[in-house]
């Protein structure tokens, strides 16, 4: 039997998230049963969402969205049906807080929550609760796993997580887990760093992926006369779009032509237009803001190479994505991208805040068809190899399996 899965994220749909959707759609194509909770309600208005993600919604269990009276029902049924969960849980989440005023206030509303969760989670029959990111979403998780006993997992990106472990709670969480899913070997070896090497049997390397058929090469772009550089993610500190924006000027003032398109939205898109002006790069650059993934193939199809400029990553899905269609890439030696692409393999890779070397590399591209070529054909292959949609949900759906087996043979035991 096939296992029995809660996931409970941040937010669902999200557009910056969209691979969790894909992962959950693959995960009961395979015949795993997977229903949803989402804190949060979707990113966007009902209107904007796809078609898929509008269907995803109508079967979401959004916490937030039970409201007061809807906390108070669950917290009661909670109460009458396990009050020795419930006291667990409440006693936990005060130890989460300890002293600190702000941290007894958070925790107080992730017990409110994981309440709700639990009692979603037992009304559904769930055995796993699988929480995407060691984030608030992953305490509210942890929480619950107090009030009903279900197994409990996480999938650790990285980095955020690991540059405030203290404030995440990660070694707490690793502790409590029954299995941890890292993204990459970089992130396997972050939580290596945080546990005793007695709890490193239950990580596992599952690799996120893209759909190889959906994402296929396109035919080349040309016509204009401008080189065109793509850049998907949203507009924060972490992607480094400003020392992208500062390569796409020193090119300029080279007398390179290029067109630099952003594709993403975030609180640095302010201070990124005011840095256009001040570059005086306006008919360089264009933000294109959030796009839908019925939308962002067409965008792909534009351009001649994709760069991102990142300073923190865990995995970037956006660049399998270029890859998968052959455009070839340029990115930073951060972290576990050279996990994706080998510099000079499938892909550039430069320094963090290197203006120079992005500089150079986009420029070396521009000047050799031939390298383009072989880059873009090598980054599809390495997709097709190690990022693929199906196998790498295959290979979840085989470590759900087998905990999922695991913990039943434990009960009967």
């Amino acid at each position: 039997m096939r296992a029995n899965l809660g996931y409970l994220v941040s937010r669902y749909p999200s557009i910056s998230h969209t691979f969790i959707l894909r992962e959950v759609l693959e995960l009961r194509r395979l015949g795993l049963r997977v229903e949803v909770a989402s804190i949060n309600g979707p990113d966007r208005e009902k209107s904007e969402l796809t078609a898929e993600e509008g269907s995803e919604a109508k079967k979401t269990f959004y916490v937030k969205a039970a409201g007061v009276s809807g906390a108070l029902r669950a917290h009661l049924a909670v109460a009458v049906r396990n009050p020795l969960g419930y006291v667990r849980a409440m006693a936990f989440a005060a130890r989460l807080g300890g002293t600190d005023v702000r941290k007894m206030l958070m925790s107080s509303f992730y017990f409110a929550e994981a309440v709700l969760v639990a009692e979603w989670m037992r009304s559904l029959g769930l055995s796993h609760l699988h929480v995407h990111f060691a984030t608030p979403a992953a305490t509210v998780g942890l929480i619950a796993t107090k009030v009903f006993p279900f197994t409990f997992s996480i999938t650790v990106h990285g980095p955020d997580e690991f540059y405030d472990a203290p404030g995440y709670l990660l070694r707490e969480k690793i502790a409590a887990a029954d299995l941890l899913c890292a993204i990459g070997l970089f992130a396997r070896s972050q939580l290596m760093k945080l546990s005793d090497s007695s709890q490193w049997s239950k990580i596992e390397v599952t690799p996120l992926g893209v759909d190889t058929g959906l994402f296929q090469p396109h035919p080349a772009a040309g016509g204009t006369g401008i080189f065109e550089v793509l850049c998907v993610g949203r507009l924060v500190p972490a992607k480094g779009q400003h020392v992208l924006l500062a390569a796409v000027a020193q090119l300029r003032a080279k007398g390179r032509k290029l067109r630099l398109r952003l594709v993403g939205d975030g609180p640095d898109r302010q201070s990124l237009q005011l840095e256009v002006r001040r570059l005086r790069i306006e008919d360089s650059v264009i933000f294109e803001g959030a796009v839908n993934q019925d939308r962002i193939r067409d965008l792909y199809a534009t351009a001649d190479i994709f760069a991102l400029a990142s300073f923190a990553e865990g995995i970037p899905v956006v660049l399998m994505e270029a890859m998968a269609m052959a455009i070839p890439c340029v990115s930073t030696w951060i972290t576990g991208i050279p996990e994706l692409i080998r510099d000079s393999v499938d892909g550039l890779l430069v320094a963090p805040s290197d203006i120079d070397g992005l500089a150079a590399a986009i420029a070396r591209l521009m000047d050799d068809d031939q390298l383009r070529e072989r880059l873009g054909a090598a980054g599809r292959r390495r997709v097709v190899d190690k990022y693929n949609l199906r196998q790498n949900v295959a290979r979840l759906a085989e470590v759900f399996d087998t905990h999922s087996a695991a913990a039943k043979l434990e009960v009967a035991a």
